[in-house]
Formats: C-alpha cells, sequence, structure tokens
C-alpha cells in the first residue's frame, strides 16, 4: 500500500500561553533578557550563567525532569535490526537518515520538543508545529487539511511524523521538495499560511521567552540562539519519535519471521497480515512491497503514484520539484503505516476518511496513470486488480490496526511540556 498517510498540528482551544507556574521565574527574566538584548539573528549571546539555579527552575516551569530523557537510545527490539528470510528487507539496517553532524542528544531533543509546542513561535502566538502534528493522532491531523495561524488551509494532508527517522532518501514533504529534516522544520515557519513568520522573526521571539537561553545552552554549550540551531533541535525531536510497542509489535516478539501466525493475533487479523505480506500472484495484495520493513516505511528510491487519479491537473506533486523528469509527475512521498489507524483522513489530500475506502481504492480503484507505479501496474500496462472479498479486506484492515501503539502519544517525552 503506498502513501496512506497524514501530517497534523492542533493543540486543542485557545488557553493562556503560559501557565501561572511561569511566573516563577519573573526573577530570573532580567537576566535572561540582557543576554538577549541586541542580538541578530545569527548572533551568539556572550553570557553564560553559571549558576545550576536557573537549570533547575527552568526545568521545573517547564514540566522537564531535571535529568533529561532518554532520546538518544531509540531502542528498537532486536527484529528490527535482523533481516528475515524472504525477498525484502524486515530490518532497519542502513535506512536511517540522521546525518553526522546531527545526532539525536537528550539536550538537543529536550530544547527540539520546547520548539515544537511553543505557539510563540507563530506570528500571532497561536499555533505551533503540535497544532499540525497532534500526538494523539499519530502525530498527524484529523482535518483534510491543517489550519495555519490566520484560518487558512494547508495546501496538502498533514503527514504523519512517526519513524521519520527511517527513510534513506531523506527527503520531506510529500512532494520531497526538502532535502533533510533540518530543512524541512523550518519551513513551516517561513510558510504564509501556517506560522507567517521569518527567520529572524522566530530568533527573536526566541530570545523574549526566558526559558530558552539555558535550554540552548544545555543543548549546544553557550546561550547562542540561531535559526540553525532551532533546525538541528527540532530535527532532533522528531527523529526521536518512533514506534514499535503495538499489536503487531508484541506478536512479532513471538515468532520467526512477520509471516509467521502471530499467537495473539486473531484469525481475521493473521488473514490480513497474510495479505499483506504476499504477493499479488499469490493472493495478497503486496503492500509490503511499499511499507516495507518492522517500522513499515519506504524502502523505494522516491515518490511514488499509487494510481489516485488518471491525470494529474491540480497537484502534480514531485512533479512541481524535480521538474526536468516527467516520471515524477503525480508522485508522492509514501509514509510509514504505524498507527494508521489515527491518522485519517487518508493521502496527499485527504480524500479517502476510513481505512475501508483506502484498501477499496487498492482493490478496485487505482488509476491507469502514466506514471503508475510499476508494483501496481499488469504485464500488459493496466492497473492491478486484487478482487478480495468482503472478508479479505476487512481482515487487511483489522491487520492495519494492529499497527497502532497508543505510547506514541502517552509517553512523557514527546508531549507538551507547557501543559
Amino acid at each position: 500500500m503506498n502513501s496512506l498517510l497524514i501530517h497534523p498540528n492542533t493543540q486543542g482551544m485557545k488557553r493562556p500561553l503560559l501557565s501561572t507556574k511561569f511566573w516563577m521565574l519573573a526573577a530570573l527574566g532580567s537576566v535572561f533578557l540582557v543576554l538577549a538584548c541586541n542580538k541578530t539573528a545569527d548572533q551568539p549571546a556572550t553570557t553564560t550563567p553559571t549558576s545550576t539555579t536557573p537549570t533547575v527552575n527552568v526545568l521545573a516551569a517547564l514540566n522537564l525532569p531535571t535529568t533529561a530523557y532518554d532520546y538518544s537510545n531509540l531502542g528498537f527490539p532486536s527484529f528490527y535490526l535482523t533481516n528475515a528470510p524472504g525477498p525484502l528487507p524486515t530490518s532497519i539496517n542502513g535506512i536511517n537518515n540522521t546525518p553526522n553532524n546531527n545526532p539525536i542528544t537528550n539536550n538537543g531533543a529536550t530544547l527540539g520538543r520546547v520548539l515544537f509546542y511553543d505557539r510563540n513561535l507563530s506570528i500571532n502566538r497561536t499555533i505551533s508545529c503540535a497544532s499540525c502534528h497532534r500526538p494523539e493522532l499519530g502525530f498527524s491531523d484529523s482535518a483534510v487539511k491543517s489550519r495555519g495561524f490566520a484560518g487558512g488551509l494547508t495546501r496538502r494532508h498533514s503527514m504523519t511524523l512517526i519513524n521519520a527517522v527511517l527513510y534513506q532518501r531523506g527527503r520531506f514533504f510529500w512532494d520531497e521538495r526538502a532535502a533533510t529534516l533540518e530543512d524541512q522544520v523550518l519551513q513551516p515557519f517561513q510558510d504564509a499560511t501556517e506560522m507567517g513568520m521569518t527567520l529572524t522573526g522566530v530568533v527573536t521571539r526566541l530570545r523574549e521567552q526566558v526559558y530558552y537561553p539555558e535550554l540552548f545552552r544545555l543543548a549546544f554549550g553557550d546561550t547562542a540562539m540561531t535559526s540553525n540551531r532551532v533546525s538541528l533541535a527540532l530535527s532532533q525531536f522528531v527523529r526521536s519519535i518512533v514506534s514499535y510497542n503495538s499489536k503487531y509489535d508484541q506478536g512479532r516478539a513471538l515468532v520467526n519471521n512477520p509471516g509467521d501466525n502471530f499467537p495473539n493475533f486473531t484469525a481475521a487479523e493473521n488473514q490480513g497480515k497474510n495479505i499483506f505480506f504476499q504477493t499479488i500472484p499469490n493472493g495478497g495484495g503486496a503492500c509490503f512491497g511499499c511499507h516495507t520493513t518492522e517500522a513499515f516505511v519506504s524502502a523505494n528510491p522516491g515518490p511514488q503514484n499509487n494510481g489516485l487519479d488518471a491525470i494529474s491537473t491540480t497537484d502534480l506533486g514531485a512533479g512541481e520539484v524535480f521538474t526536468q523528469n516527467p516520471i515524477f509527475v503525480g508522485r508522492f512521498k509514501t509514509s510509514t503505516l504505524r498507527n494508521i489507524a489515527l491518522t485519517a483522513p487518508y493521502m496527499h489530500d485527504g480524500r479517502f476518511k476510513t481505512l475501508e475506502e483506502v484498501v477499496e481504492h487498492y482493490n478496485s480503484g487505482i488509476k491507469a496513470h502514466p506514471t503508475l507505479a510499476p508494483a501496481l501496474t499488469n504485464p500488459n500496462g493496466t492497473p492491478v486488480r486484487l478482487n478480495l472479498t468482503a472478508a479479505q479486506k476487512s481482515a487487511l484492515v483489522a491487520f492495519m490496526q494492529t499497527l497502532t501503539d497508543n505510547s506514541v502519544a502517552t509517553n512523557a517525552k514527546w508531549t507538551n511540556p507547557f501543559r
């Protein structure tokens, strides 16, 4: 299955920007404001706090532990790291897109977490990254298109951030216009619909908040606040968001191969899993060909066309980015299926409201677009038809629901520190 996911960011009803406990930082405010005065967007601060008191007070006010959560160890189970027998890779080996110059650190991702949830970083202080990427919705959004700071709608559906670290190609957005995650995380700030800021304006807002100098010091060794450091910290936080605590994972730990029947699955769930993994000639859906490895991410060399439309009219997808090669027209990035049951609606334009509609598309609705993915094309060039029965389609949905990992939404290290 290809391109089933989404991309959200809404924190609910408006509330005071800072809770009352932030007033405990008032005494520190004058100290930190001295550090913030008269700095350009990329000019480092010249003074570093030496007392441990700012650290203790800042962390307490932001619901941050005195010892940072463990972000650097992603903690994947052993079956994530070993290939099971078969033609396609099941391990995640070789697809981690973390650059050498930005490894995940505990303090760096902590700063990224605060940046991710801080609504002060939009022009009218109403929108944060989490407004369109909500943990309880698989770090996606329930709206077809997310609303920006002034109520305007984003162009595409909000893609999940889960397993963003696991995409070897390392490009981001549905059309893959961002070459790296470090590039991607800065673009929503500058988008005229989403957050309406400039990078200089973002850094100015950082310097207005009493909690950032100490967080930057912990993350980078000094209190310099720059857009590059924002990019690094946010990327570390996003890359830390991974999923491996679902019913599927519990069953996978009990068997040697993902194709084996899982003892904790129902008959329908095992049937759906078999359809997911089996090739089309063998009566399956070949879904694993596009959502590969135990992380169910794309192992393909780039964006794919999953036959949503016969022609591309209003949205050329990656064809707008890679304009020299017409093969990219109508192609979009394939996202993970982890927590897919939480990330409706589906596809880049949110056209499908339910997983049942998604399954029916692959069963009977694939269109003969000129750039249709070869995996969805018959030898004669026509779109594949799975011809699944009603029971088989229901079983496939049941299997995808086993990929739900509710701990992603409840794990304290990924939750809103301003609550």
